[in-house]
């Protein structure tokens, strides 16, 4: 039976977060892996799948590989949740109530049973299901290592008295309970659930236990690369020493799959329709002229917001493409008949508004001069490797954090939390575009240079992911013992096994 079992791909359960971003890395990932030889189930839930199906050609594209098949999953919520803005945080109670137990009765009855699952690190119930059914499984973090670092260390924030933050605080208060970040840290580069008023805030507390208990699997996937956050993935090592970092995930699918399988490289994995139209607008403006603006799949802005935003954009006299999705406006809408004149006439002139934009091809765009954005990670890595620098306007959750290291630490463009006043915004997005565009050119350029550099052959990013899957193939081959040798999980810069 072993020796049976040895000559089949090794079968591995992908299961992301069921939102937009960490879906579209890991089906990145579950490609990569397919590609690889594995056998792949892509685990989504029904609503997102559905969303796929709609504006993505995910089953043309994965049907050429062998043994690839979707599989659905209720996330536990009515079908018009918006699972989106403040509401955000059900998913993660709905799930851990309802999909719990649906998903330890598929992995039962799932056939060829499963080798290893990859599963989204946020989501503590599938390590508990993996640890109960005896599955290996390796977390992968859709998340900055700095991310990941900050919660892990909440719990000691909370002993040091650095949490929670209350409302009277000065938001400038340096925090000195996260190693490696004691220099730059502030309250207000937390995330907004540690503005908990109390000990008792279930959120501020389960991030933390969450996130210690997913350094527990087998290994840990990051998007991102040893020559971005280097120092603090020494950090996450002195926990969980067997870390995959193969970021930029976005450029490594690109050298993997380009160019025999271009076409694939190019596509979609929305969860709304995409307007190329924007790329012909695009053609005809000048080089790195234009302020892409997107504050990506789960902002909702107030109409006080979208129209600071709108005036700020309008007045800095720059060009722009600003996203603005469907559902993302809360009041009276967006494009009304009561909206200023000025925006109207200041919008035909130089600007471009879609409901979705193909942000990687926008980004590499050379129009492209730079992103004002919300700062989620898929986000902050794909305008990383196109070299575009940032103006920074985060929402919740990593993006707090992920701003600040791209102001204060990369030094690849503006941190403007906090800010939502038209004034701040035209002169910020003049900073970005004019004043200081050229020493944000050139930190941009560099930090792409060595992000491409990871991801090509004999980069560390390539080399830990071709570690990955020998580690993967290794497991299956020793009755789905955990406990594979560590290769080079420390020494990134050798593909030698």
């Amino acid at each position: 039976m072993e020796s049976g079992r040895s000559q089949a791909s090794p079968h591995v359960l992908i299961f992301p977060l069921p939102i937009q971003g960490p879906v579209n890395a890991m089906l990145k990932l579950a490609e990569l892996c397919a590609t690889s030889g594995l056998k792949v189930s892509f685990l989504n839930s029904e609503y997102n799948h559905n969303r796929l199906v709609r504006f993505a050609n995910i089953h043309s594209r994965f049907g050429k590989y062998p043994g690839f098949e979707f599989r659905t999953i209720s996330d536990g919520l009515p079908r018009d949740h918006p699972r989106s803005g403040s509401r955000f945080m059900e998913i993660f109670e709905a799930m851990n109530l309802r999909t719990k137990p649906l998903l330890k009765d598929m992995l039962v009855e799932i056939s060829p049973p499963v080798d290893c699952i990859i599963g989204d690190g946020i989501l503590g119930f599938v390590l508990d299901v993996a640890n109960e059914l005896g599955i290996p499984i390796i977390n992968c973090c859709t998340i900055g290592a700095c991310y990941l670092w900050s919660n892990y260390s909440i719990p000691d924030m909370i002993e040091a008295g650095e949490l929670p933050i209350k409302g009277s605080e000065d938001m400038d208060r340096p925090i000195t309970a996260v190693p490696g970040m004691e220099k730059f840290l502030r309250c207000r580069d937390l995330p907004s659930f540690c503005r908990a008023s109390n000990m008792s805030d279930s959120t501020l507390l389960r991030y933390g236990t969450v996130t210690r208990k997913s350094l527990t699997a087998c290994g840990l996937i990051l998007n991102t690369f040893e020559e971005l956050e280097g120092p603090i993935l020494s950090q996450i090592r002195t926990k969980c020493p067997n870390i995959y970092t193969i970021g930029p995930l976005n450029e490594h699918f690109k050298i993997r799959l380009s160019p025999e399988n271009e076409v694939s490289s190019q596509s979609s994995n929305c969860f709304w329709e995409v307007d190329r139209n924007c790329m012909s607008w695009l053609d005809k403006q000048p080089n790195q002229s234009v302020v892409y603006v997107s504050f990506g799949s789960i902002a909702v802005m107030s109409d006080e917001q979208i129209l600071e935003f709108w005036h700020g954009l309008v007045n800095s006299k720059k060009r722009f493409l600003w996203v603005v999705r469907p559902n993302s406006v809360a009041g009276k809408g967006f494009q009304g008949e009561d909206t200023p004149v000025e925006l109207v006439e200041g919008t035909k002139e130089r600007g471009y508004i879609v409901g979705w934009a193909p942000q990687e091809d926008v980004l590499g765009h050379q129009a492209v001069g730079g992103f004002l954005t919300h700062s989620g990670w898929n986000s902050t890595m794909e305008s990383i490797v196109a070299g575009v620098p940032m103006l920074c306007w985060p929402y919740f959750a990593d993006q707090q954090l992920n701003s600040r290291f791209v102001g204060e630490v990369w030094k690849l463009g503006i941190d403007m939390k906090d800010a939502c006043d038209r004034k701040i915004i035209e002169k910020m997005v003049n900073d970005l575009m004019v004043e200081r565009r050229d020493e944000f050119v050139k930190s941009a350029a560099e930090m792409a240079r060595l992000a491409k550099a990871c991801v090509t052959v004999g980069g560390p990013s390539y080399c830990n992911f071709d570690r990955l899957i020998e580690d993967i193939k290794s497991i299956s081959l020793h009755n789905h013992d955990c406990c594979w040798p560590i290769r080079n999980s420390q020494t990134t810069n050798s593909c030698s096994g």
